[in-house]
């Protein structure tokens, strides 16, 4: 049912609907103000409100009691918008004001919006939507196409993160991300407080048609969608680019879900094993046999459980979310709606913010029981390592680079956090990350005690070492040994950064070497392009290590070793002991690699 009104127009009473009310009432409002200011505009607008009753009385005439908002958009079309009665073009031609012209062009826009809107309700549309249908609830509220809308939303959103750029504002990561989680924030917050058009009744107050029993008949019996904006070429082709980036979503997202799915079933079946066999091991992708789940849950049950659940839920809600979203895409169920949506969401952070703590919290402790272990196999003297060198327990891979390189452990103390290490590896010289190399790191221990050396038999003669290395402060040493004649250089402490070998001040003549890092490099390139290919790659490797900072590698020389018989070697090493090296070691971490001993001479 609608309310009709009885008006009064040029001495006449018609009936009429309250909303075609409205609509003639704006209609004859911008007439006033469009002619108002105008010598004899008052009447230009009675003689249009004549015009306006002639035809409402012809309409009463055809039998027709009750005008309606379509009548009024017919007779408004048949008139003519303020501005085309007034000819703005002729106008503007004959010195007419800017101002005028921008008012009257506003007051159309706003007569163009009115006109559009004018008996529609803004509803979400459930049969033409992307995500929760409220840009197209916005097209048919504005009788535009909804193709525009959604381009225009993701125009916005790229135009939010890349203008200040444009401009040369420059914003961390957390900005944009900031900038990206508000417009998606914004986006639902509509779809919260925008109403989805569910009933017949609200379909046809979205778009705009009177609510007659002929009409709701069309969309209960037809199942009638809401009416499709007629799109152009453009919008057409925008439809079939965003429709293809929707198939290539589904199809991901199939995928995602499978390997979830596998995901899963390998997690419970893991868990499983975990809790009924603990003492036997499994191949599986999900080792839990590491973190001792089932010893953990005699002490703390609380903490495994929470991590159990909080591990389970953050892989079923994604998994049921993909599984859902295929088959209302295929017509099985029904789409979810937006609190259902924002339920499962909240669920699975509150899912991932119970996972995490309670992994850390486990690592912990398998870090502390780590320690306890490998504490008691220091004092007890029996290593528990399969792997030792002199008496001394190693892991597999620093077992194999003192073997290789035939490397022996003199001294050390301190250099662990759950066993004892003496390589590392990830931050070589040249930016390799597999590369391994002598390395002692103290932790949060008091004091760095490490000293490993090498023996070589050589002839008699002069020789001299090079080797490469790096350490944070003061107090490591390299060292050789020839009889009891000791020589010792100091590891320039650079730390992480920078570096004599980045730097490349060892290829360079004092006389050149006075530059910037930048200009010195220069000058190394052009001195590089008469060595061998191999060379000059190395060099490449070395400048662009670390995001071109260097990772702070120096070459250290020992030169005039001298061996004066067969029958005696020389030992060369690292060490940070201070009986050894007769200074206090405040270095809490060291690196050496690449030793090379040379011949450079015979004995006079």
């Amino acid at each position: 049912m609608k309310k009709n009104i009885t008006i009064n127009l040029c001495g006449r009473l018609f009936q009429i609907d309250e909303d075609a009310y409205e609509l003639l009432q704006q209609y004859i409002d911008s007439l006033r103000q469009s002619f108002g200011h105008e010598e004899g505009g008052e009447e230009i607008v009675n003689d249009i409100e004549a015009r306006i009753a002639e035809l409402f009385l012809e309409l009463n005439q055809q039998g027709i009691e009750a005008i309606t908002i379509e009548h009024v958009k017919d007779i408004i079309t048949r008139i003519g918008k303020p501005e085309e009665l007034k000819g703005e073009e002729e106008k503007q031609d004959n010195g007419g004001h800017k101002y005028d012209s921008f008012r009257s062009a506003a007051q159309g826009f706003r007569d163009n919006v009115r006109a559009r809107t004018a008996g529609k309700r803004l509803y979400r549309n459930p049969n033409d939507k992307m995500v929760a249908g409220v840009l197209s609830g916005i097209a048919a509220y504005t009788g535009s196409d909804v193709t525009w809308w959604r381009i225009g939303y993701a125009m916005l959103i790229l135009a939010s993160n890349f203008l200040f750029p444009l401009f040369g504002i420059w914003f961390n990561f957390g900005f944009f991300l900031h900038i990206n989680l508000a417009f998606i924030i914004f986006y639902f917050v509509l779809a919260i407080a925008i109403p989805v058009a569910d009933t017949p009744k609200q379909v046809l107050e979205m778009e705009g048609k009177e609510v007659t029993p002929q009409n709701l008949a069309d969309v209960v019996v037809e199942d009638k969608q809401p009416a499709q904006h007629r799109r152009g070429c453009l919008g057409s082709f925008f439809s079939v680019i965003i429709s293809i980036f929707v198939g290539i979503f589904v199809g991901i997202a199939a995928i995602v879900g499978l390997v979830l799915l596998v995901c899963l079933l390998l997690i419970i079946v893991s868990l499983v094993v975990v809790f009924t066999v603990p003492s036997v091991r499994t191949s599986l992708p999900f080792d839990f046999e590491d973190l001792h789940l089932a010893e953990l849950m005699s002490v703390h049950p609380w903490i495994v459980i929470v991590f159990i659940i909080g591990l389970l839920l953050a892989l079923c809600i994604p998994l049921y979310a993909i599984a859902h979203m295929l088959f209302s895409r295929a017509g099985k169920v029904q789409p979810m709606g937006i609190g259902q949506r924002i339920l499962w969401i909240v669920l699975w952070v509150a899912s991932l913010c119970c996972l995490f703590p309670a992994l850390v919290w486990i690592q912990e402790q398998e870090k502390e029981r780590y320690n306890e272990r490998y504490s008691q196999t220091i004092v007890s003297g029996s290593p528990w390592s399969h792997y030792s060198i002199n008496n001394v327990p190693m892991d597999m891979e620093d077992f194999d680079y003192f073997s290789t390189n035939n490397w022996v452990m003199v001294k050390h103390s301190n250099t662990d956090d759950y066993y004892a290490s003496f390589t590392g590896a990830c931050e070589y010289f040249t930016g390799d990350s597999i590369t391994r190399y002598l390395e002692g790191h103290i932790g949060e221990r008091p004091q760095l005690v490490y000293q490993a050396e090498h023996t070589e038999w050589v002839e008699p003669g002069v020789y001299s070492l090079n080797c490469i290395v790096r350490a944070d402060d003061r107090g490591a040493f390299v060292y050789t040994q020839v009889d009891d004649e000791k020589q010792l250089k100091e590891i320039p402490p650079y730390g992480r950064k920078g570096g004599e070998l980045w730097m490349g001040t060892h290829l360079l003549p004092p006389s050149e070497n006075h530059g910037s890092v930048e200009e010195n490099h220069r000058k190394i390139e052009k001195m590089m392009k008469d060595e061998p290919l191999s060379k000059q790659e190395e060099w490449k490797k070395i400048v662009k290590a670390n995001h071109s900072r260097g990772f702070g590698w120096s070459i250290v020389h020992i030169d005039d070793i001298i061996v004066t018989a067969d029958s005696i070697p020389i030992v060369y090493g690292v060490s940070t002991v201070p009986e050894f090296t007769g200074q206090e070691c405040r270095a809490q971490w060291f690196s050496a690699t690449d030793f090379k001993l040379t011949r450079t001479g015979d004995l006079r």
